[in-house]
Formats: C-alpha cells, sequence, structure tokens
C-alpha cells in the first residue's frame, strides 16, 4: 500500500508538446538521411512520450518495444536492470532511436543501448523526456533531453508510481503527506 501524497505540477502539458516538437525537429535532422528510423520504446514510463513524439516525425518510422525494469513498485533503483520484454524486430544494420521516460542513475539506459549495441544497428541514438542528472551513477548521457529536473520524485505523462497516475497530462511532483 502507498503512503497518501498530493502531486504538484511540474511541467505542463503545453510545455510537453512544445518541447517535443523542436527535439522532433532535431531528430528528422539527425536522421535525414535514413530509409527508415526504428523507434523503440522503453516500457512502461515512455509510452505516452512515444506516441507524441512518432505523431511529429515526418519520416518512415518502426515502432518497437523493449520493457526494462529496475524499480519494480518501489521509489528507488534496485540498479539491477532486468529485460522483461525483449524487441519483436532486428535492428542490425539500422537506425535506431531509443525512447526512455527518465534518466535516474542511469543504470536502465546504459544497459538497454550497451544491449542493443551488440545487435549492431547502423547508428544508436538516444532521447529521454526527462533528466536527473543529480542522481546519475554511471557516465551515460541521452543524445536528447526534453527537461532537466531536480532530485524529485515525478509521475504523469506515463510515469508511474506504483501503477498509479501514468494517465496525467503533465509531470507532476510527488509530495508525500
Amino acid at each position: 500500500m502507498t503512503q497518501p501524497y498530493v502531486i504538484d505540477q511540474m511541467i505542463s502539458a503545453k510545455s510537453i508538446a512544445a518541447r517535443i516538437e523542436e527535439l522532433s525537429r532535431e531528430i528528422k535532422d539527425t536522421f535525414s538521411d535514413a530509409e527508415k528510423l526504428v523507434v523503440v520504446g522503453l516500457l512502461r514510463g515512455s509510452f505516452v512520450f512515444i506516441a507524441d513524439l512518432v505523431r511529429e516525425l515526418d519520416m518512415n518510422v518502426e515502432v518497437d518495444f523493449l520493457e526494462a525494469s529496475s524499480y519494480g513498485d518501489s521509489m528507488e533503483s534496485s540498479r539491477e536492470v532486468r529485460i522483461l520484454k525483449d524487441l519483436r524486430g532486428e535492428i542490425a544494420g539500422r537506425d535506431v532511436l531509443v525512447v526512455e521516460d527518465i534518466v535516474d542513475t542511469g543504470f536502465t539506459l546504459s544497459h538497454v543501448t550497451e544491449l542493443l549495441k551488440t545487435r549492431k544497428p547502423k547508428r544508436l541514438e538516444t532521447i529521454a523526456l526527462l533528466d536527473k542528472p543529480t542522481r546519475r551513477e554511471t557516465e551515460i548521457k541521452a543524445t536528447w533531453t526534453g527537461f532537466e529536473i531536480p532530485d524529485e520524485f515525478v509521475v504523469g505523462y506515463g510515469i508511474d508510481y506504483a501503477q498509479r497516475n501514468r494517465n496525467l497530462p503533465y509531470i507532476g511532483k510527488v509530495r508525500f503527506t
């Protein structure tokens, strides 16, 4: 059972939409020579972000998903990354963009990118909606970042706390009461 909490809005839905438009232009420029871009969403937290992002990408895209976990229902990373669902398609020789909801300690994104590099993509880039650089315990940095945030526990826009609040249209800071 979760302890009682309130949610304070941190990043509005309007700000998120505007930032995704900017990021999509940069991604299209970077991958302008790509025949097709394989967009890999890290489940579950990235599903809202990936849906909005691919709708802004005016290019040929293929969407696939990988589910990795280092949190479970906890607020703290276990630092042990488990792959719960692997890609359905092949990425060898293809342009790949990994979409992450939030880079915190960096263990998940680092583990996933190292795993995907072994599959020999033509090019592998990463994007994270949120980045908490003060929490980083690895050398990983996303190619693109939507917003840098302080060390706060956040929910909304696909990000949950114990499978709650994913459906909020904004990013909110959790404050325990």
